[in-house]
């Protein structure tokens, strides 16, 4: 039996064991006896590859064509890199002794080259803590290509992360990126993230930076150890939960809010932001918007590492407000699409919580015909018992004297979103007993 035909038959064995002890995969999955669970997550969608640069013109008749001066390249940190290094923060949630990194080229079309990546705590801006400098390598290898769709783990490095650390992950992509393949990235991250100068500078205590950009590339998770009775929770939205129009570098979106709530608990819990702005239960966006929720439930939910709970948030809105005057979707429709979600989680052995959609009489896109809908699936989220509990954003955050419309404190001034107070009330309002870690061994399988 070759290597790879046993390491098949291994993930085979623990993902059968973990069905028979009633257990989540991404809580069995745990390598090497230690306890993996995401601490930082987002969600991706795949930039559409940059058309190629026009032909210069033809020479007149006659005439020899003019030599150029070759032009320094500027950096387009939006588009594509070119040979150059990322130095991407992320904010994470639960600490832990141990860090390992998640690489996702998802979307692309063909393979990745990563020619150094590196972990570290941040101090200020672009610069790192020189002595938490770890490098990273992947099976060994401190090089590695991702194949088109695939995501792969580094391995694990001793680091000691805290709690609501800021953390600096540099990728060295050494090829030009976004020309051939589309580059699989997180749009509006809210998080100033820094693009090098030509060069591997992966590790460098002060990034020689030419370009910023609030995007994250490439990067998916970052997964800590913790101990065996620590979880995290998955916040599945779109533009509300990924905290648009928050104030930038401030971490001021709702699932950062609960976060920093969960840990004076006992027990501690990971949150995972799996928000994308514009997107929609049932259908696909522009580019930006990602695919539907159903169509990324796996991937962004189910295969999180240590996930227990979800929370689904303001991804109908969309649906709702997107189709203006429009019959379809009905709330009929949408409805019948949570129900997809939450068998989907009872059948993974997780608890799934509804939150209600928030007003947004104002908003752009607003309609009676659209606040008619949001009313009736809002009716459905609080008295049909089909989520395991329910998280009221609508009643946390409605002016009561106008309660289609967000109270004015909380309004990020476009009637749709929240400002960074509103966010807090969102997370001030969840019941934190909702999300008390289960007995070992009551994790079981729901139908």
């Amino acid at each position: 039996m070759t290597s790879a035909q046993r390491h098949r038959r291994t993930g085979w064995i623990v993902a059968l064991a973990a069905l028979l002890l009633g257990v989540h995969p991404g809580l069995a999955q745990q390598s090497g006896g230690e306890h993996w669970v995401g601490t930082w997550a987002a969600a991706l969608v795949g930039r559409p590859p940059d058309p190629p640069p026009p032909a210069p013109p033809a020479p007149p008749p006659g005439q020899a064509p003019q030599v150029q001066a070759a032009q320094p390249q500027q950096p387009a940190p939006f588009m594509h890199f070119n040979n150059q290094t990322l130095r991407q923060i992320v904010h994470a949630s639960i600490g832990g002794p141990r860090a390992r990194v998640v690489l996702s080229n998802a979307f692309g079309t063909a393979p990745l080259t990563v020619g150094a990546a590196h972990i570290a705590l941040r101090d200020k801006n672009s610069a790192i803590v020189t002595t938490s400098d770890r490098a990273l390598t992947f099976s060994g290898q401190p090089t590695i290509a991702i194949p088109a769709g695939a995501v792969l783990f580094s391995d694990p490095v001793s680091l000691a992360v805290p709690p609501m650390a800021d953390l600096a992950i540099d990728l060295y992509l050494p090829g030009t990126t976004n020309v051939a393949s589309p580059l699989t990235m997180h749009n509006a991250a809210l998080q100033t993230n820094y693009v090098s100068e030509t060069g591997n500078h992966a590790g460098t205590t002060a990034l020689p930076v030419v370009a910023i950009t609030q995007n994250w590339f490439v990067l998916s998770r970052v997964e800590v150890t913790a101990p065996a009775s620590v979880s995290a929770i998955v916040a599945f939205g779109a533009s509300l939960t990924d905290g648009a129009r928050s104030t930038p570098d401030t971490n001021n979106r709702w699932p950062n809010h609960l976060a920093r709530r969960l840990l004076a608990q006992p027990t501690p819990m990971a949150v995972l932001d799996e928000g994308i702005g514009g997107n929609r239960v049932l259908s696909e966006g522009a580019f930006q918007a990602g695919l539907s929720a159903l169509a990324r439930f796996d991937r962004d939910v189910s295969e999180q590492t240590g996930v227990t709970h979800i929370i689904v948030a303001d991804m109908a809105l969309n649906d709702i407000g997107n189709a203006r005057e429009n019959a379809t979707p009905t709330a009929d429709d949408l409805i019948a699409g949570q129900k997809q979600l939450i068998e989907r989680a009872h059948t993974r052995g997780l608890k799934i919580y509804g939150a209600t959609l928030t007003p947004f009489e104002g908003a752009g896109y607003f309609t009676q015909v659209g606040e008619t809908k949001r009313q009736a699936v809002n009716q459905w989220i609080r008295t049909s018992k089909a989520y395991d509990a329910v998280i009221d954003f609508d009643a946390a955050t409605r002016d009561p004297s106008h309660p289609t419309r967000f109270l004015p404190q909380y309004d990020s001034g476009d009637h749709l979103h929240p400002n960074d107070t509103g966010y807090r009330m969102m997370a001030d309002a969840m019941d934190l007993t909702l999300f008390k870690p289960a007995p070992a061994g009551t994790r079981t399988t729901r139908r």
